[in-house]
């Protein structure tokens, strides 16, 4: 297997990238090989700094970068030799396996759409993110960024990727899906809740148990909560501030280290054709190694495929081939 990693994306690459590129080639398989992608001259640099032998990685020139304040699909357009850019071209023509930055997570979600694009019958591919619960467990969060505007039938959809990803990647069986909401009750929130609860009422493609407050995010109620991708970062980010507050006091405590993103390095694309995960934008070393294995591991896992193969029998037509704009 081959994971590319984009050595240019992240707030400190290339050093956090090399450095995390050097520590997954440590402790992932020795049949896994990671493919670095960028500038060569400064790969190859960053390699001999830190002592770390060329020829245990391939690399892939790519001169260009593709910032975070740029506009993705022009970026993408007008930079054609960046790291993502040639990433995503790697990946198309499967010279490899899964697709790993800390870039622009703008241009990772529009280059998946044009390069490899979304599984059949997906409105919109999303993201997710775990949140661990005082219970011990964890909970799936979607979507935390990618769609910030949504219908009711995207909403749905977060649901069933929501229910597959757990089934497929964190083995939950017949997992739980709550609608992140601001009162428990049916008939509750803004127009889009009010519209998505009657549409996921007795489903038949997920175990739907109703509205769920933020109150409760952590209590386990729910295994996969679903919500539109603003809501999602701001909850994300906010958890993120909180953690920082926590660790800047001095508070030593296991169950909120387990809040540390290193931990996770990154988040996987739902509902495209292939295996991407878009890491934190200030990912350091740590968190791009993690980063690189979730790659590996959703690679190995075939979820693309399991998506694929899970939407073809489950019965939500009423909102198949909706109009979305």
């Amino acid at each position: 297997m081959k994971v590319g990693l984009d050595v240019m994306g992240g707030d400190f690459a290339p050093k956090a990238t090399i450095m995390g590129a050097i520590l997954a080639h440590r402790e992932l398989p020795s049949t896994v090989r990671i493919v670095l992608i960028g500038d060569e001259t400064i790969i190859l640099k960053s390699l001999q700094e830190e002592n770390a032998d060329p020829t245990n990685f391939d690399i892939v020139h790519a001169p260009e970068v593709i910032g975070m304040s740029e506009h993705p699909t022009k970026a993408l357009v007008r930079k054609p030799k960046s790291s993502i850019s040639i990433g995503y071209n790697l990946l198309q023509s499967k010279e490899i396996d899964a697709f790993a930055s800390a870039g622009s997570s703008g241009a990772m979600l529009v280059g998946s759409v044009y390069s490899i694009g979304t599984i059949d019958g997906i409105l919109r591919p999303c993201t997710a993110a775990i949140l661990p619960s005082e219970t011990g467990g964890q909970s799936i969060l979607l979507d935390v960024g990618t769609i910030v505007d949504v219908k009711p039938e995207i909403l749905y959809q977060f649901a069933i990727l929501g229910s597959l990803y757990a089934q497929c990647v964190y083995k939950m069986e017949n997992p739980k899906v709550g609608l992140l909401n601001i009162g428990s009750e049916e008939g509750k929130g803004n127009l889009i809740c009010q519209t998505t609860y009657p549409l996921m009422k007795d489903s038949l493609d997920f175990n739907f148990i109703g509205n769920i407050e933020s109150r409760d995010l952590l209590k386990g109620k729910a295994d996969v909560i679903v919500c539109d991708g603003f809501t999602g970062n701001v909850l994300l980010k906010n958890m993120e501030a909180m953690y920082r507050i926590i660790k800047k006091r001095g508070v030593t405590d296991e169950y909120f280290e387990r809040f540390n993103y290193e931990n996770f390095g990154g988040i996987p694309l739902l509902g495209i054709n292939g295996s991407v995960v878009v890491g934190h934008g200030i990912s350091n070393d740590v968190a791009i190694k993690n980063m690189i294995i979730l790659a590996y591991e959703i690679h190995a896992s075939q979820l693309s495929a399991k998506i694929k193969d899970a939407l073809s029998t489950i019965s939500y037509s009423a909102i198949r081939g909706a109009q979305v704009i």
